[in-house]
């Protein structure tokens, strides 16, 4: 599995248990030194080297035994790819044949990549890939001298020439490649003479190991993949695997973590982090806890209050009580079992306040909540209809799942797959809501305080605990990336004293950290920042579904407000201006579209408004006095 430099991330054995990758970009070095050493004219004969088969035959006739080979390199090819003899005259007959049919299917190049593909190097390690980074612990991109000879030299005799087991017969070999091509003109003798003072490694490295949750999981949807390639950043990927060991060691090695990271422009995923351990079964590091599905505590919070602001019920600045309240028979409580009185639905939302976010919910609608997040790509495991008891954890969700919902808030209410995938990240066709809902919540998450010691206001983030403090959550994002980091035990165990506050988020802004910095987005020209004493009459106070606001409860008002065009539930066309009709009320109106004024002190209940665009739209009037209408409608 390759990471998006091309680095490898994670090595497989292939199904006879050896060791082959594809070669990669190899150092234009090893390709010189290979020719010069095997196949001085590989780029003029068609697979066999006559001259060369004559020679050997001769000297093996005057010494009375094999002195060098004839084989071509096409010829090794052919023994390679049929992994026969290499001393019987049948064989050598094999061999040409199967040379010349290659020469003619094949480039040089492309018999060159077969070579460094298939060539043996001791063991159940084959191809220069493999041998590279067995042997020095790095790809074959860049060696030395030395590096490249002893690549050259080990496929002769891969057994009896093993660095770890022959280390003189493997200097010996080398040293005589470096002599040849030094001969040839291929390095310089001062640089063969340097590169023999160099030692052979003697130990075998262990192959890349990073990410290797993903891996398996990949493995699994592309079986009998040879190459894997991802948007895996292998820096930052080895980053996050240390800050997610680091933080549950602190905590004793009890927890497991995950981490989700990814660059929410393009949905490219460029950590995937699936347990803080993976060898510690105790702590089951063996499960993916990115796709593991778990509560998201008060994490889906965010997502109510955009609603209610795209739907023109509510305003970051509407003031709210949190007080006791009941909901059928289901009564919530605060995390801190602590009421504040009258609030702001922005200090409601920075303080995680359970009571007033239940309340917008009851007004928006817990299946309209549900689809909401689905077009943000937050699919709710649910084990019955959806109650107002999701917006509080009372769902499943995963780490993945949280990541895109919170990847929608950043890319203005417009959702997006997010694919470790080269290519397969997919825009949402729906959007969550509006930009202008999207960018009043980003505001007010920009502003919960930070950790101690981590700067405020650069990105936007909110944490979650479950029920028990069995899962520990911080989401955020800022103008470019989105980070999701849980921390719990996979098992479902109770943490007594765990909060998302105190272990997820300073994993998650140390992640920010490692990133650079991109700007949140400022909002939309036509968003509505007033202080409450100016929003409009039905804007200051949030009036529960069922009630009247204090203006609308007004004795000898005029007759109520009502919309007559377009009316609730209709489809309309995207294209033009959009007219807007009402009846009732008194003058001046003013008309919102999706929370927002396009049109203020209208003297007739009507306007002509600008056109949003395909998707959900809702038209609000208002009056003089405070009384409001609604109708959803649908733009396409």
């Amino acid at each position: 599995m390759l990471a998006r430099t091309v680095a490898s991330l994670r090595a497989c054995r292939v199904a006879d248990g050896r060791w082959r990758l594809d070669p990669g970009p190899v150092d234009p070095l090893l390709v010189r030194m290979l020719l010069a050493r095997e196949d001085r004219r590989f780029a003029d004969h068609h697979g066999v080297d006559a001259r060369a088969m004559l020679r050997a035959a001769w000297q093996a006739a005057a010494h009375g035994r094999a002195v060098s080979g004839g084989s071509t390199l096409t010829m090794q090819v052919a023994r390679l790819l049929e992994d026969g003899p290499t001393g019987e005259w049948q064989g050598k007959i094999r061999q040409v044949r199967l040379a010349l049919a290659l020469e003619r299917q094949l480039t040089k190049d492309q018999i060159i990549d077969l070579y460094l593909r298939l060539a043996p190097y001791g063991a159940n390690v084959e191809g220069v890939r493999a041998a590279s980074l067995q042997w020095f612990g790095k790809e074959p991109r860049r060696l030395t001298p030395a590096q490249a000879a002893l690549l050259v030299a080990l496929p002769q005799s891969p057994e009896r020439r093993r660095p770890d087991r022959h280390p003189q017969a493997a200097t010996q070999a080398r040293d005589r490649v470096l002599v040849r091509v030094a001969e040839l003109g291929v390095i310089p003798e001062s640089d063969a003479r340097a590169a023999t003072a160099e030692q052979v490694p003697t130990m075998r490295r262990a192959f890349p190991a990073t990410a290797p949750l993903l891996a398996a999981r990949l493995r699994r949807e592309h079986p009998g993949a040879t190459r894997i390639d991802t948007t895996i950043d292998a820096t930052l990927q080895r980053r996050a695997e240390t800050l997610a060991a680091r933080a549950t060691r602190a905590q004793g090695g009890r927890l497991s973590a995950a981490i989700v990271l990814a660059d929410h422009r393009n949905g490219e995923i460029l950590a995937l982090v699936g347990a803080a351990e993976f060898t510690d079964d105790r702590s089951g590091g063996f499960i993916d806890m990115t796709q593991a599905v778990r509560s998201p505590g008060s994490t889906l919070k965010p997502f109510v209050y955009g609603l209610a602001f795209h739907d023109g019920i509510a305003h970051p600045e509407t003031l709210i009580e949190d007080r006791p309240a009941v909901f059928s028979r289901w009564q919530p409580q605060n995390f801190d079992r602590q009421f504040r009185g009258t609030v702001s639905l922005r200090q409601a939302l920075i303080w995680s306040l359970n009571i007033p976010v239940v309340k917008l919910a009851e007004a928006v609608g817990p299946n309209r909540i549900t689809q909401a997040l689905e077009r943000g790509g937050i699919h709710l495991r649910l084990t019955g209809s959806p109650g107002l008891a999701i917006t509080l954890g009372g769902a499943g969700v995963t780490l993945t799942d949280l990541a895109q919902g919170y990847g929608a808030l950043a890319r203005g209410g417009r959702g997006i797959t997010l694919s470790p995938l080269p290519g397969g990240a997919q825009d949402q066709p729906l959007a969550m809501f509006g930009p202008v809902a999207a960018r009043q919540v980003t505001h007010i998450l920009a502003q919960n305080p930070p950790p101690t010691g981590a700067a405020s206001g650069r990105i936007a983030w909110k944490t979650g605990t479950s029920y028990g403090h069995r899962d520990a959550l911080a989401v955020g994002y800022d103008g470019a990336h989105v980070v999701a980091v849980w921390m719990g035990r996979p098992d479902g165990t109770l943490v007594p004293g765990v909060f998302g506050g105190d272990l997820a988020a300073p994993v998650m802004f140390d992640l920010f950290d490692m990133l650079p910095r991109k700007a949140l987005p400022n909002p939309p020209p036509q968003t509505l920042t007033l202080p409450n004493a100016a929003l409009p009459l039905p804007l200051r106070r949030f009036a529960p579904a069922g009630t009247a606001s204090a203006v609308a409860a007004r004795p000898n008002r005029p007759e109520g407000l009502q919309p007559t065009f377009p009316p609730d539930g209709a489809t309309l066309d995207s294209k033009g201006r959009l007219t807007a009709k009402a009846r009732g009320g008194r003058a001046p109106y003013t008309f919102l579209l999706n929370g927002t004024p396009a049109a203020v002190s209208q003297p007739a209940p009507s306007a002509e408004l600008p056109n949003p665009g395909p998707g959900f739209a809702r038209l609000t009037v208002i009056d003089a006095d405070g009384l409001s209408a609604s109708a959803a409608i649908r733009l396409q």
